[in-house]
């Protein structure tokens, strides 16, 4: 283990307000790295402020009592050299502190001896007047090891106050350790998928409504925004069904049965959103190929129109063209009522032309 030494200012606890996580989604690029670091034992948080070395060094200090401790801290945008200093503390592997600090990682499960590292990521449902831009995506890296968990959140949201809250609320579930965190916080998350997935149903449900009314007309833009969304809301959630299988059937030895279990009912839930996204993406499929049928149709149905009344043009046109070639010897062409006959012939015709177009729904 790395020998203790004093972290810079950056990643020092600001004070902890009534919310364990004082930089939430309305932090600013500004707000400190160290978003909060806290020591539990036996599942109840202890009094007091600690930066990571002194909150490492009480644990230690407590587990040689034969008590369950460990440190929870959690970190936002750390930069390379800030990750490398907590890293060093907790002896985190190189290749994983380098993930959490370039994020924009794809959702993901990876040991490093007795630590796992755990990829989610976040969604946050915008409200909008257009689809232009409906979900907005984040990060949390999770390392969890047996005596720390180092969460490390990329984005605007996805603070994990409210998971502090409820797990300090919650010693019993604490005593299960720092894998009872990792558990909590992928709840969460999961939770948030399953929200998001809901709001974007009635999204759905709009533009369906619209593409299928009588009469209606459908931008084919929103419907493709919106598959856009969801396909980045695939991203999102699919990749976790395996991480969350291997959690259940793998890591036996770091991760206690009850804990697999609370995980499994997160794989569920998981998998329930996983379900619905894909739900999503068949359905917005199916309004895009309705939405340019549609276009299609009226295409169609312009087409008819332009046609028929080119038909009805020509005649006249053409009637107009025999007779404006001025040769001598024409019929009617000397006559005094000839001219009235021919615009007589033209209206004829064309009204003939107009009532068969309209009869077979072409006019």
């Amino acid at each position: 283990m790395p020998s203790f030494r004093a972290l810079p200012t950056s990643l020092r606890p600001a004070v902890r307000p009534k919310s364990a996580d004082a930089a939430d989604a309305s932090a600013t690029p500004a707000a400190p790295v160290l978003v909060d670091c806290g020591v539990y034992v036996d599942g109840i948080r202890l009094a007091g402020q600690y930066t990571p070395v002194e909150a490492l060094a009480k644990v230690h200090e407590v587990r040689r009592t034969d008590q369950e401790a460990f440190v929870w801290i959690g970190l936002r945008e750390p930069t390379e050299q800030q990750m490398q200093r907590v890293a060093d503390l907790f002896g985190l592997h190189p290749l994983a502190a380098e993930d959490a600090v370039v994020a924009h990682q794809r959702p993901k499960l990876e040991r490093y001896d007795e630590c796992l590292f755990l990829v989610l990521k976040t969604i946050n449902y915008v409200a909008h007047e257009t689809a232009r831009e409906i979900v907005e995506t984040g990060e949390i890296m999770i390392f969890v090891g047996k005596d720390f968990v180092v969460t490390v959140r990329h984005g605007e949201h996805g603070g994990l106050s409210e998971v502090r809250e409820r797990m300090d609320a919650n010693p019993g579930h604490l005593r299960l350790g720092p894998f009872a965190v990792m558990h909590a916080i992928a709840d969460y998350v999961v939770d948030q998928y399953l929200a998001v997935t809901n709001l974007m149903e009635t999204d759905i449900d709009n533009i369906e409504v619209v593409a299928f009314t009588p009469g209606g007309k459908v931008d084919v833009e929103p419907i493709y925004l919106l598959k856009r969304e969801v396909v980045e809301l695939r991203r999102c959630v699919g990749p976790l069904s395996v991480p969350f299988q291997r959690m259940q059937g793998e890591h036996k030895d770091i991760i206690s049965k009850e804990v697999r279990r609370y995980l499994r009912d997160v794989g569920d839930h998981q998998i329930q959103a996983a379900d619905q996204i894909t739900s999503y993406d068949d359905m917005l499929t199916s309004l895009v190929q309705a939405a340019l049928a549609q276009v299609g149709m009226q295409q169609n149905t312009d087409m008819r129109k332009i046609s028929a009344w080119a038909a009805i043009l020509a005649v006249p046109t053409l009637i107009a063209g025999v007779y404006g070639m001025n040769f001598q010897y024409m019929p009617v062409l000397h006559l005094h009522w000839g001219y009235y006959a021919v615009l007589a012939a033209m209206v004829g015709i064309c009204m003939i032309l107009h009532r068969n177009f309209r009869r077979r729904d072409w006019l």
